[in-house]
């Protein structure tokens, strides 16, 4: 494995997925064991290389032998073909190379609402993209209702339902709460907004592990049933974790529970 001498990769610290995937280039060798500088801490000579605000939104990989700065995908690239070499032209063919550019910006301009932090307490956040963050938003709906579907088949102890049916609650959801949450800031709303489909979201990983588990060892309804309440209390004790990192008040928390109350109600009828 070939190591990029003399070359920083200018990283988020507050962000998990930027501390992972960065050490995952020090563990692979690709870079030096001192070629990460965290956005926070970087010394006045590195800010001078960068263009600090889109530091922000796109990783940055900076050749200290020539100064020369590369920026988001282009950084990823540079270190994975250093490692795989045989892979530059794929990941710079066209298509690929525009996909790529499009799924890393998803990421990076949702990654505070992935993995949240403190609001006001950090250094790097990421521009408020409204394109990527209801990209998020649409596509965390689509996979919490197809999941939803698929779990409701082992609950047979309640009214059978269908994809349209999940879809529209799914989506009842975000509507609702952009409705009762409409007197604060429209960023902040989003920012919520996204912090809660990622609760739905993790609630839906939760539930394809609950589909495993029952097909393994050909769990009954019962087991189908405890195991979708623990993780609906799961979701509420983090949808609170997440409101009080966003500053807001218990009442996100009361309305999302609301909503989910008037479904269970019209679903049991």
């Amino acid at each position: 494995m070939k190591t990029l001498k003399n070359y920083s990769l200018v990283y988020d610290e507050n962000c998990p997925l930027c501390r992972a995937y960065s050490q995952t280039f020090v563990n692979a060798g690709i870079l030096e064991k001192k070629g990460r500088k965290s956005y926070q801490t970087m010394s006045g000579e590195t800010c001078t290389l960068l263009d600090l605000k889109r530091a922000k939104n796109e990783i940055a990989l900076i050749n200290n032998s020539t100064g020369e700065v590369t920026y988001g995908i282009d950084s990823i690239i540079t270190m994975v073909v250093r490692g795989l070499p045989f892979l530059k032209p794929t990941l710079t063919f066209a298509p690929i190379y525009s996909l790529l550019k499009r799924a890393y910006a998803f990421i990076s301009y949702n990654r505070k609402i992935i993995m949240p932090t403190t609001e006001g307490s950090d250094t790097c956040i990421p521009d408020f993209n409204l394109k990527y963050r209801l990209s998020f938003l649409v596509f965390s709906w689509l996979i919490t209702s197809l999941v939803l579907t698929n779990y409701s088949l082992h609950l047979t102890t309640l009214p059978p339902t269908n994809m349209l049916r999940e879809f529209l609650i799914c989506g009842g959801q975000i509507v609702f709460q952009m409705l009762m949450l409409w007197f604060i800031p429209f960023e902040k709303r989003m920012n919520y907004l996204g912090n809660m489909m990622t609760v739905s979201l993790a609630g839906s990983i939760l539930l394809l592990i609950g589909i495993g588990l029952g097909n393994l060892f050909s769990f009954g309804t019962e087991f189908y049933l405890i195991f979708f309440i623990v993780t609906v209390l799961m979701m509420f004790f983090e949808h609170i974790r997440r409101c009080k990192l966003l500053h807001l008040n218990s009442i996100p928390t009361l309305t999302w529970t609301i909503y989910r109350m008037i479904i269970l109600l019209i679903l049991l009828k």
